[in-house]
């Protein structure tokens, strides 16, 4: 996960990287790097290399007060910073998620923090104003879980145990996170083929579609029309019965992100409601069943086009440094979001490893139908 604390940039800087990091200048020398005389050369010893630039100083250092409070920063923290506010608040926000799990995220999706002083609103990057900042959390490249291999296995085990995985699976993921999955699919394949009715008859027979619903394993088709409430209530004793056998490590792991998303991720709606965003946040994760399905081809051809305009953060909440209460709820959404994900992505590292002891080719992540990045 990659941290950042800037000022947003200027309206018109929107084809920069989506990394948002900005290369600021050092300020034009005023004295010279050697003395007058032809045969010295010059000397870079006492030539600062690294500038920094502070916009909003005194927010940012009552940002980094509040971090020391919170106990993510201390005086060795400083230390190592070099005395830089910026450095301090990297560095104590970093040391809060972990190194492993730093790890582990980078690994399998490409999220970037950035504490800010601003938003977009309607084209424009406004100062908030207040003494408020706003902790994002944007989305630069989508995570991959081929999930077939599990439902496979967990299905010859048990009748349906398999589709109450990845039903509960998908309804806990809903609520904190944009996914890509099947319903996606469906829904892409649906406005295909109102695009072909549109089109002269005798073009009509030229267009191939994905039909992603031959495409599902069977035991998701033969759940997909069922009542919600009761495929829920069915799919939870189901997964309470077998808690503790084959598959409890999968099964836990669901548990635990279930638990962590039971309560939303209070964000600050109004502000991105009142901004311009032509489109919600870019998938955190795309679910197929298997590898270039009916899923992944849809993924494919709507990917081509998610970086084309203004996508919300998949996480956004305003603060206030000098507020404790506001502090610590901005700091709490965060550390819930990125414990979700790291469990999450545990848990699609370890179905992974099915793949690897079935003998089956490994991904290579760095597929663009993988990354919208």
């Amino acid at each position: 996960m990659r941290i950042a604390l800037q000022s947003r940039p200027r309206h018109g800087e929107r084809n920069a990287p989506i990394r948002r990091k900005r290369t600021i200048p050092a300020p034009i020398a005023t004295a010279t790097l050697a003395p007058a005389f032809s045969q010295a050369l010059p000397s870079l010893n006492a030539v600062c290399t690294d500038y920094t630039h502070e916009s909003n100083r005194e927010l940012l250092y009552e940002a980094c007060a509040a971090l020391v409070r919170e106990e993510l920063g201390d005086a060795h923290t400083w230390k190592q910073a070099h005395g830089s506010a910026i450095r301090f608040a990297q560095a104590a926000i970093a040391g809060g998620i972990g190194a492993e799990c730093d790890k582990l995220l980078s690994r399998n999706v490409e999220y970037h923090l950035l504490v800010t002083d601003a938003l977009e609103r309607y084209g424009e990057d406004v100062q908030l104003g207040s003494g408020r900042l706003a902790a994002l959390i944007e989305c630069g490249g989508s995570g991959y879980l081929k999930i077939g291999p599990a439902i496979e296995a967990m299905e010859a085990a048990v009748e349906g145990l398999g589709a109450a995985f990845y039903w509960t699976l998908t309804r806990a993921l809903y609520r904190v996170m944009r996914l890509y999955n099947h319903d996606d699919a469906l829904m892409y394949e649906e406005q295909m083929r109102e695009w072909v009715a549109q089109d002269d008859e005798e073009n009509q027979g030229q267009y191939e579609f994905p039909e992603v619903e031959k495409a599902l394993p069977e035991c998701i088709r033969k759940t997909l029309k069922r009542d919600h409430c009761d495929g829920k209530a069915l799919d939870r004793a189901l997964l309470r019965q077998h808690r503790k056998g084959r598959f409890k490590d999968w099964i836990g792991r669901l548990r635990r992100i279930e638990q962590l998303a039971r309560l939303p991720l209070k964000q600050s709606r109004e502000y991105l409601e009142e901004g311009y965003y032509d489109q919600p946040p870019l998938p955190c994760l795309l679910i197929c069943f298997k590898e270039q399905d009916a899923i992944v081809a849809c993924f494919d051809e709507e990917s081509q086009s998610m970086l084309e305009a203004t996508s919300e953060p998949a996480l956004c909440v305003l603060f206030s440094p000098t507020d404790p209460a506001e502090m610590h709820n901005a700091l709490r959404i965060v550390s819930r979001f990125v414990q979700i994900n790291t469990e999450l992505f545990s848990l699609v590292e370890s179905i992974h490893e099915l793949e690897a002891r079935r003998g089956d080719p490994p991904l290579d992540r760095s597929e663009p139908s993988l990354r919208v990045a």
